[in-house]
Protein backbone atom coordinates (compact mmCIF):
# COMPACT_ATOMS: atom_id res chain seq x y z
CA UNK A 1 0.00 0.00 0.00
CA UNK A 2 2.30 2.85 -1.22
CA UNK A 3 -0.71 5.70 -0.59
CA UNK A 4 -4.17 5.42 1.26
CA UNK A 5 -6.06 8.42 -0.62
CA UNK A 6 -10.27 6.32 -0.40
CA UNK A 7 -10.97 3.70 1.52
CA UNK A 8 -12.35 1.84 -1.63
CA UNK A 9 -9.46 0.96 -3.24
CA UNK A 10 -9.04 -1.56 -0.51
CA UNK A 11 -10.29 -4.96 -0.53
CA UNK A 12 -12.11 -6.26 2.94
CA UNK A 13 -9.06 -8.79 3.13
CA UNK A 14 -6.70 -5.50 3.93
CA UNK A 15 -9.36 -3.46 5.84
CA UNK A 16 -9.52 -6.68 8.02
CA UNK A 17 -5.67 -6.37 8.40
CA UNK A 18 -5.58 -2.82 9.37
CA UNK A 19 -8.02 -3.25 12.01
CA UNK A 20 -6.23 -6.37 13.28
CA UNK A 21 -2.89 -3.85 13.58
CA UNK A 22 -5.13 -0.86 15.34
CA UNK A 23 -6.28 -3.09 17.59
CA UNK A 24 -3.13 -4.83 18.66
CA UNK A 25 -1.46 -1.20 19.28
CA UNK A 26 -4.50 -0.12 21.30
CA UNK A 27 -4.17 -3.52 23.25
CA UNK A 28 -0.56 -2.48 23.92
CA UNK A 29 1.75 -3.54 21.15
CA UNK A 30 5.09 -1.25 20.19
CA UNK A 31 5.46 0.07 16.54
CA UNK A 32 8.76 -1.05 14.99
CA UNK A 33 10.50 2.56 15.27
CA UNK A 34 10.69 3.92 11.59
CA UNK A 35 12.82 7.25 11.53
CA UNK A 36 11.54 8.53 7.76
CA UNK A 37 10.52 11.77 7.48
CA UNK A 38 6.99 12.96 7.09
CA UNK A 39 4.62 16.08 7.06
CA UNK A 40 1.18 17.22 7.82
CA UNK A 41 -0.46 19.44 5.35
CA UNK A 42 -3.38 20.94 6.49
CA UNK A 43 -5.12 23.32 4.17
CA UNK A 44 -8.71 22.95 5.93
CA UNK A 45 -9.25 23.43 9.93
CA UNK A 46 -8.53 20.62 11.63
CA UNK A 47 -8.12 19.27 15.39
CA UNK A 48 -8.72 15.22 15.79
CA UNK A 49 -7.16 14.09 12.44
CA UNK A 50 -4.34 16.65 12.35
CA UNK A 51 -3.49 15.27 15.85
CA UNK A 52 -4.08 12.25 15.74
CA UNK A 53 -2.30 11.61 12.91
CA UNK A 54 0.92 13.07 14.74
CA UNK A 55 0.60 11.22 17.66
CA UNK A 56 0.44 8.24 15.61
CA UNK A 57 3.54 9.12 13.35
CA UNK A 58 5.48 9.75 16.62
CA UNK A 59 4.71 6.59 18.16
CA UNK A 60 5.66 5.14 15.34
CA UNK A 61 9.12 6.95 15.74
CA UNK A 62 8.58 9.19 12.33
CA UNK A 63 10.60 12.50 12.33
CA UNK A 64 7.45 14.79 11.96
CA UNK A 65 8.51 18.06 9.77
CA UNK A 66 6.23 21.27 11.18
CA UNK A 67 3.98 22.48 8.17
CA UNK A 68 1.79 25.57 8.66
CA UNK A 69 -0.08 25.92 5.37
CA UNK A 70 -0.95 29.78 6.29
CA UNK A 71 2.87 30.81 5.90
CA UNK A 72 3.79 28.59 3.44
CA UNK A 73 4.57 29.04 -0.30
CA UNK A 74 1.67 28.82 -1.71
CA UNK A 75 -0.03 32.04 -0.14
CA UNK A 76 2.97 33.04 -2.85
CA UNK A 77 1.31 31.06 -5.67
CA UNK A 78 2.83 27.72 -5.46
CA UNK A 79 0.83 24.78 -6.59
CA UNK A 80 0.54 21.70 -4.58
CA UNK A 81 2.59 19.91 -6.42
CA UNK A 82 5.29 22.10 -5.98
CA UNK A 83 5.44 22.35 -2.54
CA UNK A 84 4.73 18.51 -2.48
CA UNK A 85 8.14 18.19 -5.10
CA UNK A 86 10.15 20.53 -2.69
CA UNK A 87 9.10 18.10 0.46
CA UNK A 88 10.33 14.99 -1.73
CA UNK A 89 13.62 16.44 -2.65
CA UNK A 90 14.47 17.52 1.05
CA UNK A 91 13.82 13.54 2.06
CA UNK A 92 10.21 13.83 3.11
CA UNK A 93 8.97 10.62 1.92
CA UNK A 94 4.99 10.40 3.39
CA UNK A 95 2.97 13.68 3.21
CA UNK A 96 -0.60 13.56 5.17
CA UNK A 97 -2.85 16.06 3.05
CA UNK A 98 -6.15 17.47 4.16
CA UNK A 99 -7.46 19.95 1.24
CA UNK A 100 -10.85 21.72 -0.24
CA UNK A 101 -10.78 19.99 -3.45
CA UNK A 102 -12.24 16.51 -4.32
CA UNK A 103 -9.91 14.22 -5.13
CA UNK A 104 -6.73 16.37 -5.35
CA UNK A 105 -4.41 13.80 -4.97
CA UNK A 106 -4.99 12.18 -8.45
CA UNK A 107 -2.77 14.19 -10.42
CA UNK A 108 -0.27 14.04 -7.91
CA UNK A 109 0.54 10.18 -6.88
CA UNK A 110 1.66 9.29 -10.52
CA UNK A 111 4.41 12.38 -10.53
CA UNK A 112 5.52 11.51 -6.84
CA UNK A 113 7.69 9.16 -5.29
CA UNK A 114 6.24 9.84 -2.04
CA UNK A 115 3.41 8.04 -0.57
CA UNK A 116 0.11 10.13 0.20
CA UNK A 117 -2.42 10.29 2.85
CA UNK A 118 -5.62 11.45 2.40
CA UNK A 119 -6.45 13.20 5.56
CA UNK A 120 -9.92 14.66 3.88
CA UNK A 121 -10.50 15.97 0.51
CA UNK A 122 -13.27 18.36 0.26
CA UNK A 123 -16.89 16.49 -0.15
CA UNK A 124 -14.84 13.52 -1.47
CA UNK A 125 -13.54 10.72 0.75
CA UNK A 126 -12.09 10.47 4.71
CA UNK A 127 -10.15 7.37 4.77
CA UNK A 128 -8.52 7.08 7.81
CA UNK A 129 -12.12 8.46 9.60
CA UNK A 130 -13.53 5.59 8.25
CA UNK A 131 -11.05 3.16 9.56
CA UNK A 132 -11.09 4.18 12.78
CA UNK A 133 -14.95 3.89 12.84
CA UNK A 134 -14.71 0.70 12.04
CA UNK A 135 -12.59 -0.18 14.87
CA UNK A 136 -15.45 1.57 17.77
CA UNK A 137 -18.06 -0.70 15.80
CA UNK A 138 -15.80 -3.75 15.69
CA UNK A 139 -15.24 -3.54 19.34
CA UNK A 140 -18.76 -2.88 20.47
CA UNK A 141 -20.12 -5.24 18.52
CA UNK A 142 -17.56 -8.28 17.37
CA UNK A 143 -18.30 -7.78 13.90
CA UNK A 144 -20.14 -5.44 11.31
CA UNK A 145 -22.19 -8.02 9.16
CA UNK A 146 -25.90 -7.47 9.80
CA UNK A 147 -26.05 -4.56 12.39
CA UNK A 148 -28.84 -1.87 11.41
CA UNK A 149 -26.91 1.61 10.86
CA UNK A 150 -28.44 5.04 10.63
CA UNK A 151 -25.86 7.78 9.25
CA UNK A 152 -28.02 10.90 10.16
CA UNK A 153 -27.65 14.33 8.93
CA UNK A 154 -25.98 16.64 6.15
CA UNK A 155 -25.15 14.03 3.88
CA UNK A 156 -24.61 15.91 0.99
CA UNK A 157 -21.46 17.34 1.86
CA UNK A 158 -20.04 14.71 3.65
CA UNK A 159 -17.20 12.66 3.05
CA UNK A 160 -16.91 10.86 5.97
CA UNK A 161 -20.92 9.83 5.21
CA UNK A 162 -19.55 8.30 1.69
CA UNK A 163 -16.56 6.49 2.72
CA UNK A 164 -18.76 4.96 5.63
CA UNK A 165 -21.48 4.29 3.41
CA UNK A 166 -19.12 2.54 0.83
CA UNK A 167 -17.31 0.25 3.42
CA UNK A 168 -20.18 -0.29 5.82
CA UNK A 169 -22.34 -1.98 3.26
CA UNK A 170 -19.21 -3.80 1.60
CA UNK A 171 -19.25 -5.40 5.40
CA UNK A 172 -22.59 -6.34 5.23
CA UNK A 173 -24.30 -3.58 7.23
CA UNK A 174 -27.74 -2.49 6.83
CA UNK A 175 -27.80 1.07 6.03
CA UNK A 176 -30.16 3.30 6.73
CA UNK A 177 -30.34 7.89 6.01
CA UNK A 178 -31.95 10.76 7.34
CA UNK A 179 -31.52 14.36 7.77
CA UNK A 180 -33.72 16.74 5.40
CA UNK A 181 -34.04 15.94 1.46
CA UNK A 182 -32.47 18.90 0.28
CA UNK A 183 -28.72 17.74 2.07
CA UNK A 184 -29.25 13.89 0.33
CA UNK A 185 -27.66 12.34 -2.53
CA UNK A 186 -29.10 10.03 -4.11
CA UNK A 187 -26.28 8.20 -4.99
CA UNK A 188 -26.57 7.11 -1.47
CA UNK A 189 -29.34 4.90 -2.62
CA UNK A 190 -26.76 2.11 -4.02
CA UNK A 191 -26.20 1.44 -0.39
CA UNK A 192 -29.10 1.66 1.72
CA UNK A 193 -32.69 4.15 1.53
CA UNK A 194 -33.35 7.43 2.88
CA UNK A 195 -35.96 7.19 5.73
CA UNK A 196 -37.61 9.50 9.14
CA UNK A 197 -35.03 9.11 11.85
CA UNK A 198 -38.00 8.54 14.00
CA UNK A 199 -39.40 5.46 12.06
CA UNK A 200 -35.56 3.61 12.00
CA UNK A 201 -34.31 4.98 15.24
CA UNK A 202 -35.53 1.74 17.59
CA UNK A 203 -33.91 -0.53 15.58
CA UNK A 204 -30.78 0.99 15.04
CA UNK A 205 -27.81 -1.03 16.42
CA UNK A 206 -25.27 2.25 15.33
CA UNK A 207 -26.37 5.82 15.03
CA UNK A 208 -23.96 8.01 13.10
CA UNK A 209 -24.36 11.05 13.55
CA UNK A 210 -22.83 14.01 10.94
CA UNK A 211 -22.08 17.58 11.52
CA UNK A 212 -24.13 20.16 9.68
CA UNK A 213 -21.83 21.78 7.13
CA UNK A 214 -22.19 25.39 7.12
CA UNK A 215 -18.89 26.26 5.08
CA UNK A 216 -19.95 23.81 2.38
CA UNK A 217 -23.08 25.51 1.94
CA UNK A 218 -23.50 27.64 -1.03
CA UNK A 219 -26.26 29.50 0.88
CA UNK A 220 -27.48 30.17 4.30
CA UNK A 221 -29.68 27.43 5.48
CA UNK A 222 -33.29 28.37 6.63
CA UNK A 223 -32.47 25.75 9.46
CA UNK A 224 -31.86 27.22 13.05
CA UNK A 225 -30.13 25.17 15.17
CA UNK A 226 -33.45 24.52 17.43
CA UNK A 227 -35.02 23.64 14.26
CA UNK A 228 -32.58 21.32 12.75
CA UNK A 229 -31.89 19.77 16.55
CA UNK A 230 -36.12 19.31 17.06
CA UNK A 231 -36.31 17.95 13.51
CA UNK A 232 -33.67 15.79 12.48
CA UNK A 233 -31.34 15.77 15.48
CA UNK A 234 -30.66 12.99 18.11
CA UNK A 235 -32.75 14.75 20.75
CA UNK A 236 -33.00 13.36 24.79
CA UNK A 237 -36.97 11.92 24.04
CA UNK A 238 -35.67 10.59 20.71
CA UNK A 239 -32.60 8.27 22.74
CA UNK A 240 -35.40 7.25 24.56
CA UNK A 241 -36.34 5.48 21.85
CA UNK A 242 -33.00 3.67 21.31
CA UNK A 243 -32.10 -0.12 22.17
CA UNK A 244 -29.99 -0.39 25.34
CA UNK A 245 -27.26 -2.06 22.90
CA UNK A 246 -27.20 0.71 20.46
CA UNK A 247 -24.64 3.13 20.29
CA UNK A 248 -23.95 6.77 19.09
CA UNK A 249 -20.85 7.98 16.77
CA UNK A 250 -19.95 11.47 15.53
CA UNK A 251 -17.15 11.90 13.47
CA UNK A 252 -17.05 15.40 15.16
CA UNK A 253 -16.19 18.19 15.78
CA UNK A 254 -19.57 17.64 17.48
CA UNK A 255 -22.24 20.91 17.29
CA UNK A 256 -24.20 20.41 20.69
CA UNK A 257 -27.41 20.77 20.57
CA UNK A 258 -27.78 20.81 17.40
CA UNK A 259 -27.07 17.08 15.56
CA UNK A 260 -27.11 16.04 18.96
CA UNK A 261 -28.40 16.91 22.76
CA UNK A 262 -25.33 18.34 25.17
CA UNK A 263 -26.66 15.48 27.58
CA UNK A 264 -25.64 12.61 24.98
CA UNK A 265 -22.38 13.42 23.98
CA UNK A 266 -20.85 11.65 27.01
CA UNK A 267 -23.67 9.62 27.67
CA UNK A 268 -23.27 5.22 28.18
CA UNK A 269 -24.40 4.92 24.94
CA UNK A 270 -21.92 7.41 22.90
CA UNK A 271 -18.61 6.50 21.55
CA UNK A 272 -17.69 9.57 20.55
CA UNK A 273 -14.69 9.69 22.78
CA UNK A 274 -13.67 6.39 21.96
CA UNK A 275 -13.45 6.94 18.23
CA UNK A 276 -10.96 10.17 18.98
CA UNK A 277 -8.72 7.59 21.28
CA UNK A 278 -9.11 5.01 18.34
CA UNK A 279 -7.94 7.82 15.68
CA UNK A 280 -4.27 7.15 16.93
CA UNK A 281 -4.25 3.15 16.65
CA UNK A 282 -6.02 3.42 13.44
CA UNK A 283 -3.79 5.87 12.26
CA UNK A 284 -0.89 4.01 13.51
CA UNK A 285 -2.09 1.03 11.54
CA UNK A 286 -2.19 3.29 8.55
CA UNK A 287 1.22 4.30 8.68
CA UNK A 288 3.12 1.34 9.42
CA UNK A 289 1.32 -0.45 6.38
CA UNK A 290 3.03 2.62 4.39
CA UNK A 291 6.11 2.49 5.60
CA UNK A 292 6.42 -1.10 5.56
CA UNK A 293 5.96 -0.77 1.78
CA UNK A 294 8.46 1.93 1.85
CA UNK A 295 10.66 -0.28 3.18
CA UNK A 296 10.24 -3.90 1.41
CA UNK A 297 8.66 -5.47 4.53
Amino acid sequence: MKNFVAIEELDLTEVHQLLDRATAFKQGETATPTPVFVANLFFESSTRTHLSFEVAERRMGMQVIPFDASQSSINKGESLYDTLLTLEAIGVEVAVIRHTENNYYEDLIPRLNMSIINGGDGSGHHPSQSLLDLLTIRETFGEIRGLNILISGDLLHSRVARSNAHILHQMGANLYFSGPTKWYDESFNRYGRHCEIDAVLPQMDVVMLLRVQHERHAAETSLTKDKYHDTYGLTIARAKQLKTTAIIMHPSPVNRGVEIADELVESSHSRIVEQMANGVYARMAILEAITNQKRGN
